[in-house]
C-alpha cells in the first residue's frame, strides 16, 4: 500500500496537488515524520514492509511526474524498484544504507519550526517569525524547515525565495539526509 504524507497545513492546496492520486494522502503539519525518519528534504520515500520494518530508508524519489520537467527525473525508475520489491522481494542495493540521525541543530530547528507553526495558528505572527528565523539559521538548507515555512510566512513555495534556497542547496552539493538517486 502506498501512503503519501504532506508536511503541510494547507489542506486545500494539498488537495489540488493530490488530484488524481489514487492512494491516501495524509497531513503532518507538525512534521513528526521528518523527525522519525530523519528526513531533511523532500521528496523522500521510505519503504516499510508488512511487519513494520524499514525495508529501504528514506530516499530522494518521486511518486508522480509532476516535477519531471523541472528536475529531469521521472518516477518510473523508482516504480520499477517498487514492483521488483513487491513481486519478487528484491530490494535495491542501497536498501541497507545507514541514514545518519538528525543532528542537534536539525532537531532544534524542527522544534523551532513546530513552535513557530503553533504560534502562527494562535495568531502570534511576531513570535512565529522569530522561531521560523531560528529554525532557518539552524538548518538553512533543510527544505522540510525552510521551504515548508515559506507559505506559512506568506511567501510563495515556488517563488524567488524558493529558487534562492534551491541555488544555495545545489551549490552546497545538494545535501540530503537519506539515499540520493543515481544520476
Amino acid at each position: 500500500m502506498v501512503i503519501a504524507v504532506a508536511i503541510d497545513e494547507a489542506t486545500d492546496e494539498v488537495r489540488v496537488l493530490a488530484d488524481g492520486i489514487t492512494y491516501p494522502v495524509l497531513m503532518d503539519p507538525d512534521h513528526l515524520l521528518t523527525e522519525l525518519y530523519a528526513i531533511s528534504n523532500v521528496p523522500a520515500v521510505v519503504w516499510i514492509d508488512e511487519n513494520g520494518r524499514i525495508a529501504r530508508p528514506n530516499a530522494s524519489e518521486f511518486g508522480t511526474d509532476m516535477f519531471s520537467e523541472f528536475t529531469g527525473r521521472t518516477r518510473e525508475g523508482h516504480f520499477d524498484q517498487i514492483r521488483a520489491w513487491v513481486r519478487e522481494g528484491v530490494v535495491p542495493n542501497d536498501a541497507d544504507s545507514e541514514i545518519a540521525d538528525l543532528d542537534d541543530d536539525e532537531l532544534d530547528a524542527r522544534l523551532h519550526f513546530r513552535l513557530a507553526a503553533h504560534l502562527r495558528r494562535a495568531g502570534d505572527e511576531a513570535g512565529a517569525a522569530r522561531h521560523f528565523d531560528a529554525a532557518a539559521r539552524l538548518a538553512p538548507l533543510d527544505f522540510t524547515v525552510v521551504r515548508a515555512a515559506m507559505p506559512l510566512r506568506g511567501e510563495s513555495p515556488f517563488g524567488e525565495e524558493f529558487f534562492k534556497l534551491l541555488e544555495e542547496y545545489q551549490e552546497a552539493g545538494s545535501p540530503f539526509h537519506g539515499i540520493t538517486p543515481a544520476p
